[in-house]
């Protein structure tokens, strides 16, 4: 996995986190966000244990927050250059990653308004 494990939990490194913070949107608007390390970390984690966003452990910061900031970068095209910066750095392969193309959320953490699957970019397309 990429970025150092602590007790189970991922943490993208220094090295890593200052090569995709020129990736990531720069424009906050109202509240400013919350660490993008941690919450990206976090991001990361779930993808990569395949739990539910309800269940990502408390350090990484709320879980709504996690989902909310995937869909809303995935709905931008943010993830894809990411994570390709990051295979790039010697982590898993870019589909690795993400798992696969189509990610929806586990039905406890779509919330009375429902969501919709977030569609990735086919595979082609990545790269």
């Amino acid at each position: 996995m990429v970025g150092e494990a602590m007790e189970d939990h991922f943490w993208l490194s220094n090295m890593q986190f200052s090569r995709i913070q020129p990736l990531l949107p720069n424009k906050v608007r109202g509240v400013p966000r919350v660490d993008d390390r941690r919450i990206i970390s976090g991001i990361i984690h779930v993808l990569s244990s395949d739990c539910p966003w309800h269940h990502a452990p408390p350090l990484y910061g709320p879980y709504k927050t996690l989902y909310n900031r995937f869909v809303r970068w995935a709905e931008k095209g943010i993830w894809v250059p990411v994570f390709q910066q990051l295979s790039q750095d010697g982590g898993p392969s870019l589909l690795l990653m993400l798992g696969s193309t189509a990610i929806t959320p586990h039905h406890g953490s779509m919330g009375r308004k429902g969501r919709k699957w977030v569609q990735l970019p086919k595979k082609g397309m990545m790269g």
